[in-house]
């Protein structure tokens, strides 16, 4: 949540009840980079940012806990609830020997009126969040990155069609398009090279009133001109080549990016590698990887190996990221991978001279696949914070629009650049 305040210029408001590390996991929570400390590092850099951060105290804050309220830009305590100090009362009774009940220690009395550490005390929480909304009606109005908007219109389609495009397992191609229509302006979306590299969908469109490109996994059987056959979900060389370009030209007009994942990967075998996938892929992964305008990823389907990667998965630092439901994100597709275990599994077995049945290879296939698609879940991954939200496919809209309202508030884009890549 730092990180996105500190991205798109939000203020932030912590309401803290922390009682700091949870020593059983000190050794997963305390040292590292991105662990407790890094809250703190953030605490001071967002401030330094002039981002507005306030904290209401609303339970007990104790050592490392104490740090995030007072790092603040303004702390408020609710009386008999919050507390603030380095160490409770038992832990000073233990160490110096003095006897005190935590709230003479560091209750909402004592730090507003003898230690000055809090600025606001209330008799209760809501009192304490109502104050929280008088603070932040004050803000003066933030400069903005100047997107383009426009009065909104709605989408061609209703919103709750988008529900029917995709087949249950998402095993059935299906039009990308339809699914756009559900979530731009009516007649706002022009699609780029629409006769070339099919099986990615990209264009300028509105949502909301907003600007934005669009790079979408194309799920249909499409025919290219050489009257090749090129399956859908799978980025071909062409694919690759005009989602980079495409991708180049939004940063040059400082449009928001929308990337709608459904995609197994590139295409392999002989005719794609002695046409150069590899450069082709690298070139849009490059130009995904520098991107310096906002980008919002929603994972409608298959999220797979670089197909991730080239369409703006989690590593690539989306703005916000969010997942339907029916998302999967792996490696690769469970089926193909749980194969590819069982093979290395056997002959693993094999080499040590045991004989393995087929009644075992089935049983080691299933536990295989199992543990595999659990892990593929768009809730394993929420759970994880490999996407920020799961959300209902009819709300895609509203959160793009939302993000992109966000995003508008730093005004701060770099320069576009790319770094070195075979053409």
């Amino acid at each position: 949540m730092q990180e996105i305040a500190m991205e798109n210029h939000l203020p932030i408001i912590y309401l803290v009840d922390s009682a700091g590390v949870y020593l059983p996991m000190q050794d997963e929570i305390f040292p590292d980079k991105e662990h407790f400390g890094r809250i703190f590092r953030n605490n001071a850099h967002i401030s330094a940012m002039g981002i507005t951060q306030i904290a209401a105290v609303m339970g007990a804050c104790v050592a490392g806990g104490a740090y995030l309220p007072i790092m603040s830009d303004e702390t408020l305590m609710v009386e008999g609830n919050g507390s603030i100090f380095l160490a409770g009362s038992y832990l000073v009774k233990a160490a110096i020997g003095e006897n005190i009940d935590n709230e003479t220690l560091g209750g909402a009395i004592t730090h507003t009126e003898i230690s000055g550490i809090a600025d606001y005390k209330f008799k209760t929480e809501q009192d304490c969040l109502d104050h929280i909304k008088k603070i932040i009606s004050k803000l003066s109005k933030p400069a903005t990155a100047g997107f383009d908007r426009i009065a909104a219109e709605k989408p061609a389609k209703p919103v709750n069609e988008i529900y029917g495009y995709q087949s249950e397992g998402n095993t059935k191609p299906y039009n990308v398009a339809d699914i756009i229509d559900c979530i731009v302006d009516k007649g706002s979306f022009d699609q780029f090279k629409e006769d070339y590299g099919k099986t990615i969908v990209c264009g300028y469109a509105r949502v909301e009133g907003w600007a934005v490109g669009i790079v979408a996994n194309q799920r249909l059987i499409v025919k290219s001109k050489k009257g090749e056959m090129q399956l859908g979900g799978v980025i071909y060389n062409d694919s690759a080549d005009k989602a980079a370009r495409f991708i180049m030209n939004c940063n040059q007009k400082k449009i928001p990016i929308i990337f709608l994942q459904d995609v197994t990967g590139f295409m392999v075998g002989s005719r794609s590698e002695h046409s150069g996938i590899i450069k082709d892929g690298a070139k849009l992964v490059n130009a995904v990887a520098n991107s310096v305008v906002p980008k919002i990823t929603i994972i409608t389907g298959n999220s797979y190996g670089a197909g991730n990667y080239a369409m703006c998965g989690k590593a690539y630092d989306p703005r916000f990221i969010y997942a339907w439901p029916s998302a999967k994100i792996a490696v690769m597709g469970g089926e193909q991978a749980a194969k590819t275990l069982l093979q290395i599994q056997v002959a693993s077995m094999k080499a040590k001279g045991k004989e393995v049945s087929k009644e075992e290879e089935d049983k080691l296939l299933n536990e295989i696949i199992q543990r595999y698609n659990t892990q593929t879940t768009p809730y394993y991954a929420a759970a994880r914070l490999w996407v920020d939200a799961i959300i209902d496919p009819a709300d895609t809209r509203k959160v793009i629009a939302e993000g992109i309202a966000a995003a508008n508030l730093n005004p701060e884009i770099a320069s576009f650049k790319t770094g070195v890549f075979q053409v």
